[in-house]
């Protein structure tokens, strides 16, 4: 609390005034500070609540659980209370009533013309009081919040009064309708009211809380349109007041009407057409709407959108109501809509107000063009293949998605189309004929369909093979060359085209020769040139060899050869040579003139018969001659006369051939006296001749050699030999017909004798792939699966194969292969139909046969023969495997299930890889008979009932379900006892209502037996649930216990035993029966625990030993409790004093003195002042006191009242030594 709190809220004090507060807080003098807990005048708490009730009467004192008001420190107190701001309007006033140390605070409604307390105005006032001491300089201050307790004095009330709802006649029953509202400005349970209607209403339920109406009732239209209702409120506290409580009527309008609740609902099916149909129907439209009467009658449907030209018009022409066809106006330009019409349809009613069906559009497809148009998988097929592709090898397989069953594929005609043909069933196109004859890069075909219609064009690229041989440029060369060129002379240059590109086109070079020659050529030039000195003497005279032109071509290499002839001129570039050098010999001094002494011989390689001989030296007396072309050498002079004796001549003779000459060589003659033998010139061989044979043979040789290599043919560029098949190559094979497209069947084996392209074998399929089923790999003769084959369609094919070499002229040779296509579980069984259903009784016994269901299988033997079982895991159904018969398996249940969704697999009995199956669906309806009793739900009830219910109230609506159809589910309620019509039930809805008003005091609880029964035939079915209603006790405590005084005064003698009465407090309570029995108890005050209180008589008696000299009185709140539902209480303050008794001895202030006293003093001197005190109260006045020992010599003396101890006259003769015998003065 603020300090201020001693002046007007709102007001400032002046600064004297802030002075003086300050000296009292300074002095804790004054209290009211929030938190704060001074000393000395305060009240005991800083806020106090209370209540008080509205409308109270003059002098009704608020009510307050504690005490308000301010402990007495001082008896004498005068204290005064006065209220100094929080009641502007005066309704209370402030009293002080002292009891004992404590002054009450008493706050009491003012009498005379004031205003009465409403609490719907101001339910609050906080009062500021201020406490202070009649002739003292004391304040305090507290605060008092007072609560406005609601009384009830006010009663409900509508807003609005007239309520008016319009429900459809279908509304489903307990569908809330409406709701009214009233209030209540009272609050609690002073504002609670109930709702009911005036009278007595069947069809109809108002919640008495809420308020909501809800439908308990099926409507009829035509019975009843309007419900005029009444509806009331009651207010709970003045119905327990004995009032009726009702304060206003609201009344409700239900209209009741045919609502067009469903708007219509389009169903189209649509229809293409026949050509020749004179009014063709594109679609037949139904309309439906499930409302009764004019609702549910259809006032027109119509074109809105789609048909800009207005082409079409719908005509009701169907058998059924209801039931449209959409036909053409005029002729449709369908041209113009290739893709058909969206046309939008739209349906109203005939009810009020209309309602228009959702826009449906519907769409009218072109009858002239294919639901899925029919076209080439591709406008476009590029594809290539190989220059040596022989007739029969594949190019391509064209085909129209979806396929037409009659399809028939055809080649346009055209100048590429003779060398291609096609399957006119499966689309696969072959060459006709080989393809490297055509000087042709690309080939374009057109393929179409039987009509001519749909086109695709197929462009065939010829892949480039190595098919050209390389060709020279001359069928041959001759050339002449001197054999004295140097090593590396480049003697010729050979050149040759390839008319391949690429590789295939890239020509080298080489010499093919058996023999070795000084010619090398360079591979990739043609340019031949000398690798070794040429000599015309030694070596060939004409070299002739093939040069070989070969291209990079795969797999073989293309080659040519060309004949290349070098001639090797003679050069004179070898010197004659001597046969014998160094001769010497001796002739007569008679030698005859002309005598032959002599020959010389030279042999010159170049030349042979060209040698001249010469004499250079030694014959200077000329008695020599040599014959210059025979080499003979003779005397040319006589000897005899020359005057010679004993002579020597060194002739030095040499050899020419006209350019070059020999080395010289030395002929010695020695001439002699006498005969001479004709044997005398001896000379050294040189072995040129033998030499020279030697060279002439080497060279004859090599000649020979070149002559046998031209005689050489060219064995491997002739195709000789043509293809042959392997021994292996079977007459027949079998494969299974689900061989996958792209599997291998055979590798047929083939060969050729000859070499390179002579000997390599193509394979090609010419006949007999009637299916285009098969292709061969034209390089490895790998036999494959090329389409899918169906043995239900061909299970037999013969094919001739052919092989082809790549020779010139190219041979070929064929043989027949038998296919034989065995069956493979590739076919599923078919059901005869798509689904199946059926309809049978719920009662159907076990082994009923229900349906059979039927599936083939095209396959042969096992793989065609069919199986059936149930694949839904049910107990309600079987089949027969073999029959496909279908049966009742287990009891049914309609209720249960309504309907059951079969599985049925048909499955082969392939005995190897998998089997095949297909899956029908069966569906089964269950006819419906009446066979179950309404249950309850839950099937029992339990509702706890207020007791102060309006008649007529929804106590529990019952629920039941039966799954039975039609008249079999129908339910209708029944009581079997109402408590002597307590309670009725509504026989549709299921909803009790009270037909009386209940009571807890007479009866608490209700057991009601409902019985719900079907309108089955020809038997109706029943069950029975019960409903236990426990009735609520409502809070009837109207009045609160109340004593006669707010406080009591009582006293206990403190030597009280345990269990000791003190007083008896006593309350009254003018309710009735529990309501009014009071319980005591104590719940507050300094004496809680220390006294007890009987709950029923409020005798206060003592709980403990009490001691007056601890404490000396008690406060006790004493609480009057009744046993209401809801208790109400009172309390009242309870003083209780504690009487002394004479229980305690007196006491010293101290245990022993120590008083000093001068020797010779004179008598009537004060020795100490003894001070004592008594416990008890009542002794204090009455102590006395006396010397019991320690005096013997009569030195002292005490005052019996005062307890002051004095000399007497003997002290004077006192010595130490009458000291030390002096004894301690006791005292009594």
């Amino acid at each position: 609390m603020d300090i201020t709190m001693g002046y007007c809220v709102g007001t400032r004090p002046p600064p004297s005034c802030l002075i003086l507060l300050l000296l009292k807080l300074l002095a804790t003098v004054s209290q009211g500070l929030p938190g704060t807990r001074p000393l000395g005048f305060h009240f005991t708490h800083p806020v106090y609540n209370a209540t008080v009730c509205e409308n109270s009467a003059a002098r009704t004192y608020v009510h307050s659980q504690g005490r308000m008001g301010i402990t007495l420190i001082d008896l004498s107190w005068d204290v005064k209370y006065r209220i100094v701001s929080g009641d502007e309007e005066g309704f209370f006033k402030a009293e002080e009533v002292i009891i004992a140390d404590f002054c009450f605070l008493r706050i009491r409604t003012k009498g005379g013309n004031s205003a009465i307390l409403n609490r719907e105005i101001q339910d609050n006032y906080l009062l500021i009081v201020k406490g202070s001491v009649r002739g003292e300089d004391l304040e305090a201050w507290t605060k008092v919040n007072i609560q406005v307790l609601d009384m009830n004095d006010l009663r409900p009330l509508f807003s609005p009064t007239t309520y008016s709802v319009t429900i459809a006649e279908s509304t489903p029953l307990r569908t809330s309708v409406a709701q009214v509202t009233a209030t209540d400005a009272d609050i609690g349970s002073n504002g609670e009211f109930y709702y009911y209607f005036k009278n007595k209403v069947d069809l109809f339920s108002v919640h008495p809380t809420s308020g909501v109406i809800s439908l308990s009732g099926r409507l009829n239209y035509d019975e009843k349109n309007r419900y005029d209702l009444e509806i009331l409120a009651v207010d709970r506290g003045m119905k327990l007041y004995g009032n009726n409580g009702v304060s206003s009527t609201a009344k409700l309008y239900v209209h009741i009407e045919r609502v067009n609740e469903h708007a219509p609902t389009i169903h189209v099916v649509t229809h293409v057409p026949f050509s020749l149909d004179k009014e063709p129907t594109y679609a037949v439209v139904t309309v439906d709407d499930l409302d009764e009467g004019a609702n549910g009658e259809i006032e027109s449907i119509s074109i809105v959108a789609g048909d800009p030209l207005d082409q079409f018009f719908l005509a009701k022409e169907g058998k059924w109501m209801n039931e449209y066809k959409i036909k053409e106006r005029k002729r449709v330009d369908w041209e113009s809509f290739p893709y058909g019409y969206n046309l939008t349809l739209q349906a109203k009613d005939k009810g009020s107000p209309q309602k228009f069906s959702a826009a449906k559009i519907v769409h009218i497809a072109n009858p002239q063009r294919d639901t899925v148009p029919v076209r080439f998988e591709k406008e476009m097929y590029d594809v290539s293949i190989s220059e040596f592709s022989p007739p029969g090898v594949v190019v391509a397989i064209v085909k129209l998605s979806p396929e037409p069953l009659d399809v028939e594929y055809k080649l346009s005609p055209g100048e590429d189309a003779q060398y291609f043909k096609i399957n006119p069933r499966s689309g696969l196109i072959v060459t006709a004929q080989p393809l490297n004859t055509i000087k042709k890069e690309v080939y374009k075909l057109g393929v179409t369909n039987k009509e001519g219609d749909l086109k695709a064009q197929v462009t065939v690229g010829i892949e480039d093979a190595n098919d050209h041989t390389p060709e020279f440029q001359q069928p041959l060369y001759d050339v002449f060359v001197n054999e004295s060129v140097p090593v590396g002379t480049n003697v010729l240059m050979v050149s040759a085209s390839d008319k391949d590109k690429g590789e295939n086109g890239y020509i080298t070079y080489s010499i093919a020769s058996l023999n070795l020659l000084p010619f090398a050529i360079n591979q990739f030039t043609g340019v031949i040139s000398t690798t070794e000195e040429l000599d015309f003497e030694s070596s060939p005279e004409i070299y002739r060899f093939i040069v070989r032109a070969s291209d990079w071509g795969s797999p073989y290499r293309h080659e040519s050869e060309v004949n290349v002839t070098i001639r090797i001129g003679n050069v004179n570039d070898n010197s004659p040579l001597f046969e014998k050098v160094a001769c010497q010999g001796v002739i007569s001094y008679d030698f005859p003139v002309g005598g032959h002494i002599t020959a010389v011989s030279a042999i010159d390689i170049d030349e042979l018969e060209l040698v001249k001989y010469k004499i250079i030296s030694g014959n200077e007396l000329g008695f020599f001659y040599l014959n210059p072309d025979s080499g003979v050498l003779q005397l040319k002079k006589s000897l005899m006369n020359s005057g010679i004796k004993n002579g020597n001549f060194a002739l030095r003779i040499t050899a020419t051939d006209g350019e070059n000459f020999a080395d010289p060589m030395s002929v010695n003659i020695s001439v002699l006296h006498g005969k001479v033998s004709s044997k005398s010139f001896s000379c050294r061989e040189t072995r040129v001749a033998q030499k020279l044979a030697e060279k002439l043979l080497i060279k004859a040789k090599a000649n020979g050699k070149l002559s046998l290599e031209d005689g050489f043919l060219d064995f491997y560029s002739v195709n000789r030999q043509g293809p042959h098949f392997d021994k292996s190559f079977p007459s027949d094979v079998a494969v299974k017909e689900n061989l996958p497209v792209g599997a291998n069947i055979l590798k047929i084996k083939a060969y050729d004798a000859d070499t390179g392209f002579n000997g390599k074998v193509l394979f090609t399929i010419s006949d007999g792939n009637t299916d285009s089923c098969f292709n061969i790999d034209m390089e490895t003769g790998q036999l494959k699966v090329l389409l899918p084959m169906d043995r239900e369609h061909t299970d037999l094919y013969l094919l001739n194969i052919t092989i082809y070499d790549l020779g010139d002229p190219q041979k070929s040779s064929w043989r027949l292969l038998t296919i034989n296509v065995e069956d493979a579980n590739d076919n599923s069984p078919v059901f005869l139909q798509d689904s199946y259903s059926v309809n049978i009784l719920e009662s159907s016994s076990i082994g009923t046969e229900i349906i059979q269901v039927e599936a083939r299988d095209k396959d042969l033997g096992s793989n065609g023969e069919v199986t059936y079982s149930v694949l839904t895991d049910t107990q309600q159904f079987a089949i027969n495997s073999s029959t496909g018969i279908v049966y009742v398996a287990d009891q049914l249940d309609r209720e249960s299930k309504a309907n059951y969704s079969l599985k049925i697999e048909a499955r082969d009995k392939a005995e190897s890889g998998q089997q095949l199956f297909s899956v029908v669906t069966l569906k089964v309806f269950l006819d419906d008979v009446n066979d179950c009793s309404p249950a309850f739900i839950p099937s029992s009830y339990s509702v706890k009932v207020l007791e102060d219910l309006p008649v007529g109230t929804v106590i529990a609506w019952l629920e039941t379900h039966d799954p039975d159809l039609g008249l079999g589910g129908q339910v209708r309620y029944s009581l079997v006892n109402d408590y002597n019509g307590r309670f009725e039930i509504d026989k549709a809805s299921g909803a009790i209502r009270l037909s009386k008003e209940l009571d807890y005091e007479k009866q608490q609880f209700y057991n009601l037996t409902v019985r719900a029964k079907d309108k089955g035939r020809p038997v109706s079915l029943s069950s029975v649930s019960f409903v236990e209603v426990e009735v609520v006790d409502v809070n009837e405590n109207l009045h609160t216990p109340y004593f006669p005084d707010f406080a009591v005064v009582g006293s206990v003698k403190e030597n009280s035993r345990i269990g000791t009465s003190v007083l008896q407090v006593t309350a009254q309570d003018e309710d009735s029966g529990r309501d009014g029995e009071i319980q005591y108890s104590i719940r507050d005050g300094s004496g809680l625990g220390r006294f007890n209180i009987d709950d029923e008589s409020g005798v206060i008696s003592t709980a403990d030993i009490l001691d007056r000299e601890t404490t000396g009185s008690y406060w006790l709140t004493v609480y009057a409790t009744d046993r209401g539902v809801v208790p109400l209480y009172s309390t009242i303050e309870v003083y209780i004093e504690i009487e002394d008794v004479n229980d305690n001895a007196p006491l010293t202030s101290e245990p022993i003195y120590y008083p000093v006293v001068m020797e010779n003093s004179p008598k009537d001197v004060s020795v100490i002042q003894i001070q004592a005190e008594d416990p008890d109260s009542s002794s204090n006045e009455k102590l006395t006191y006396r010397i019991t020992s320690g005096n013997p010599q009569n030195f002292f003396a005490i005052n019996t009242k005062t307890g002051s101890i004095f000399s007497l006259p003997r002290i004077c003769c006192w010595d130490s030594e009458v000291i030390s015998g002096c004894g301690e003065l006791e005292e009594l």
